[in-house]
């Protein structure tokens, strides 16, 4: 199986006004996304994972500085032009952000949004691009989209503006797809419905995914495999079956001991350590200890 996304020792530190030195946000992952494949990152907030999808995307503020390798297509990002960057962007690779509503522009009728990303990158008409973004609209759930087209999108649900944040990604057929965290802001009905339309456009399409999300029962329902953050260092990496059955970093299986799903009610649930140094021995024993108290 081919590979889409290479990422060599990536390292992301931030420069802020009076800190003695840069504060490391990710530090030294590497891994490869097979084409054609979900592939999740799982990790708590503050894990680093957000930051590493928008490294992949080069969308990271002035003040930080990427190190390593990320190859997309085997082509290097880190250091590529801003030309090159735009061309890329929307067409070789998309992005679908946490807040729907963050991503529209509130003045703007959705489907003149996802036709000038079409616009964007192929020589076509309006008529032509206001087709596409009709059947994108259609593709991904919106009823009646031709009559929808021209609605600003308050008109429209949580849950639909995320589609049409879909639609919009999908709309120059992307071989590569960075979702981070896209049902974070969703009930769980329409989370649901989300990650369903992912995985049918992963399998009509061929897109590849990469889905950033803290939630184990997100990566349970559709992904291939997965890698765990923490810290900003990715931990393990391994099939999604693999991981629920037999997860081998202690910090991992301390992740699923602190879930509530299954616990016996009243039961007390093993913390994690804010400040947990991934490196240090004592610590993951501490761990284990845990796991193995609230297990009885």
């Amino acid at each position: 199986m081919s590979v889409i996304l290479s990422l060599d020792n990536v390292g992301v530190r931030f420069n802020t006004a009076g800190a003695a030195q840069p504060a490391p946000a990710v530090d030294g992952v590497s891994l490869q996304v097979h084409r054609g494949e979900i592939f999740g990152i799982v990790g708590e907030s503050g894990s680093g994972k957000s930051t590493l999808a928008n490294a992949v995307m080069d969308l990271l503020p002035a003040n930080a500085a990427v190190s390593g390798s990320i190859r997309i297509n085997d082509r290097e990002v880190v250091g590529l032009d801003d030309e090159a960057l735009r061309s890329m962007r929307g067409d070789e690779v998309s992005m679908i952000f946490q807040d729907p509503t963050a991503s529209l522009d509130p003045t703007w009728p959705v489907g003149d949004q996802i036709a000038e990303t079409i616009r964007a990158h192929y020589p076509v008409t309006a008529r032509q691009a206001k087709a596409r973004a009709i059947a994108l609209m259609g593709e991904v759930g919106i009823a009646d989209a031709a009559a929808r087209y021209g609605d600003v999108p308050h008109r429209f649900s949580g849950g639909q503006r995320q589609r049409i944040v879909i639609a919009a990604a999908l709309a120059n057929n992307p071989q590569l797809l960075v979702a981070d965290e896209p049902t974070t802001a969703l009930d769980v009905t329409i989370q649901a419905q989300v990650l369903q339309l992912i995985d049918k456009l992963r399998r009509d399409h061929g897109t590849t995914v990469l889905l950033i999300t803290h939630d184990l029962g997100v990566v349970s329902m559709i992904c291939d495999r997965v890698g765990v953050m923490y810290g900003g260092k990715l931990l393990e990496t391994a099939t999604t079956e693999a991981l629920f059955a037999n997860p081998a970093h202690p910090y991992t299986r301390a992740l699923f001991a602190a879930n509530p799903a299954g616990a016996p009610r009243g039961a007390r649930l093993p913390v994690i350590p804010a400040e947990w140094s991934v490196e240090s021995l004592r610590e993951a024993e501490l761990l284990r200890a845990a796991i193995g108290a609230a297990n009885g």
